[in-house]
């Protein structure tokens, strides 16, 4: 994407389910879980970049022993800078005396993260500062161990105001109304409340406290926790946690927005947001690496129990399609199919805005995430030459020449590698002022590729969403080659409404979509629709998010997604530019095509899965038109 967007988070559980010696013989590693956190999190640092965390929990220690272990960074290699602190104190030991390290019960005495059960976090900072006190996991500490919670998860949740007040209902004093508190809190208040329920129950029945607490560790209800917890989440979430005797857990949103997948054997159970982490981690094929049903929780329990519980009732799937077009890693083998689906599927908008004359246009990409949809792209080129030699060889008969046989079948799409990007360049984009000259300059061309004043050049990226980069960087660029025409093709349908579940888009006026309907209202003398739209947004604000309907929709309805779409070519088109600019979109039922498993389409077509994000759309239309530069969320 050329546009850079910050999005959702990554996390990564694991749960070693033999002794601690069991890996150190079988591996020849004391730090077999450790080691495998750093995989999964390092495989997944394309979730997050802006901050990483690890906490740990050792099981069956003796008390007045440290049992819970966490080490959180917001340095510029968050990982790397967490697991280099933690490997510290190993490296100190092994300088001193190196035996101990093959002593996995003495590790596991004198020394953190050496326990049993592990919870990584990745983050991208969508909202609020990056402060170490932002960084998942977070931790709620007691000195009952079945009281203490750790929390990480990829979500957002757009009813936070709702659930504070909630919590204050509860008797509840939190220090601040943001989203990961308030899922902390809620957790931690029915994790409490199930602590007092057991406790009543095996006191009344003679036993000692002590007792009562291996008893409540025993037998802690940890479905109806998060069902009590999450029961007014309006969302997308992948919601992990650890309690402090050993229980874990994963919880998804009703509508499968946020992603997550989990394995199992013998040995292991763990849970990542992406599948071929977990395939690359533990070397297990695709079809044993399952995902964790919508509105359903995967619980861990200390002694290996594993189940899958109905927390909410699942509502109709409406997994995030964006995540397959761009964020999710391209190594998954469905993702990967998906997205050259979705660059085989545009290429007839390509043929004609090219009229179909390919023998005089050149192909490529933006990289580097377009790279794959490119390869989709030249595929149905491929095909739709080969449906026209067939017919022209057809035609001709058996009267054709060798020499135009010859000329037919050496038809091929012409492919170049135009743009490079430049990505320690990038890292110097830092002041307002000097933004613009330096944007200009992250991608480099290829000279020579192109015959002046004669060729289109077509490039893909996989999704437009405010065009920034483009207008003033990439076309310059591609214009300097000489093209007559330039097509920028999106492989992703045309963004036009903000996200609330993860993904940092929440200003209306950043979408050139958006730009783009609004132009075309003033152009045709229909700004009263603005008006209107305001109005019955304003007459909802203080409604039920229940009862709050999406009336932004109205803004697209009197324009077609072509007039759309050449409107942006026109608002994208930098001055002075000697080619014609022509930027084409992905059609949402294509989308749906591509990617038939994963339904969530609101960036696109405004139909949002939860009520929430509704509320969230009008809000961010009612900012842009009163000119207020805040989030809708």
């Amino acid at each position: 994407m050329s546009d850079a967007i910050k999005h959702e988070c990554g996390i990564a559980l694991l749960k070693l389910k033999q002794p601690l010696s069991y890996y150190r013989q079988k591996y020849g590693t004391s730090f077999y879980g450790l080691n495998k956190m750093y995989l999964l999190m390092e495989k997944q640092h394309n979730r997050g970049q802006d901050g990483a965390g690890l906490a740990n929990i050792k099981l069956d220690v003796a008390p007045g022993q440290r049992y819970i272990s966490r080490m959180r960074s917001n340095n510029d290699r968050p990982i790397q800078d967490v697991f280099a602190r933690v490997n510290a104190r190993f490296k100190d030991l092994e300088e001193k005396d190196p035996e101990k390290l093959n002593d996995v019960e003495y590790l596991k005495e004198n020394f953190g993260f050496t326990g049993e059960v592990f919870l990584g976090h990745l983050r991208y900072g969508t909202f609020g500062k990056n402060s170490i006190e932002s960084i998942h996991p977070f931790l709620r500490q007691n000195n009952w161990m079945t009281r203490n919670l750790v929390v990480a998860g990829n979500f957002n949740l757009t009813n936070v105001d709702e659930l504070f007040g909630q919590l204050v209902e509860l008797g509840q004093h939190p220090k601040e109304k943001a989203d990961t508190v308030t899922v902390m809190e809620k957790i931690g208040h029915f994790l409490d409340e199930e602590n007092e329920r057991l406790f009543r129950i095996y006191k009344d029945q003679g036993y000692a406290n002590d007792k009562i607490s291996h008893l409540i560790a025993q037998n802690m209800d940890v479905a109806e926790i998060l069902r009590r917890s999450a029961d007014k989440w309006d969302g997308g979430y992948a919601m992990a946690g650890m309690m402090g005797h050993g229980d874990a857990f994963v919880l998804r949103d009703p509508s499968g927005i946020r992603p997550a997948y989990w394995y199992e054997d013998d040995e292991i159970v763990v849970v990542a947001s992406e599948r071929p982490v977990i395939q690359t981690a533990f070397n297990v094929p695709m079809e044993q690496v399952q995902e964790i049903d919508p509105g359903h929780a995967l619980i861990i329990r200390k002694d290996n129990r594993v189940s899958i519980d109905q927390i909410r009732e699942p509502l109709e799937r409406k997994a995030c399609s964006f995540e397959r077009i761009y964020f999710s890693r391209g190594s998954d083998y469905s993702i990967y199919s998906e997205r050259k689906e979705l660059g085989r599927l545009v290429v007839p908008k390509i043929l004609k805005a090219v009229d179909h004359d390919l023998e005089n246009s050149v192909f490529s990409f933006i990289p580097n995430t377009a790279e794959t949809s490119f390869y989709g792209m030249v595929k149905g080129l491929e095909d739709y030459l080969n449906q026209w030699k067939f017919d022209e060889i057809r035609k001709e008969g058996e009267g054709i020449s060798a020499e135009r046989l010859e000329k037919l079948i050496s038809v091929r799409p012409r492919v170049e590698k135009i743009a490079i990007k430049d990505a320690k360049l990038r890292t110097f984009i830092t002041q307002d002022d000097a933004r613009d000259d330096m944007v200009a300059h992250v991608y480099d061309i290829t000279y020579g590729t192109v015959n002046k004043g004669t060729d289109n050049l077509v490039v893909i990226d996989d999704s437009i969403v405010r065009g920034t980069t483009l207008k003033k960087s990439i076309i310059r660029i591609l214009d300097r080659l000489g093209p007559k025409r330039i097509v920028v093709v999106s492989s992703a349908p045309q963004i036009r409404y903000p996200d609330c579940y993860g993904i940092d888009m929440a200003k209306m006026g950043d979408f050139i979509a958006f730009q783009a309907a609004i132009s075309l209202l003033k152009k045709h003398g229909k700004e009263d629709l603005i008006d209107s739209v305001y109005r019955k947004c304003k007459e909802q604000e203080n409604l039920p998010k229940e009862q709050v309907k999406n009336y932004v929709q109205e803004i697209y309805e009197p324009f077609t997604d072509e007039q759309i779409s050449d409107e942006i070519s026109e608002l994208l088109t930098p001055k002075n530019i000697n080619a014609e600019v022509k930027i084409i979109y992905q059609s949402v039922d294509n989308l749906h095509q591509a990617c038939p498993e994963n339904l969530g389409d609101w960036y696109f077509t405004g139909n949002y899965p939860t009520p929430g994000g509704n509320k969230v759309v009008n809000r961010a239309f009612i900012y842009y038109v009163e000119g207020r530069n805040e989030r809708a969320y």
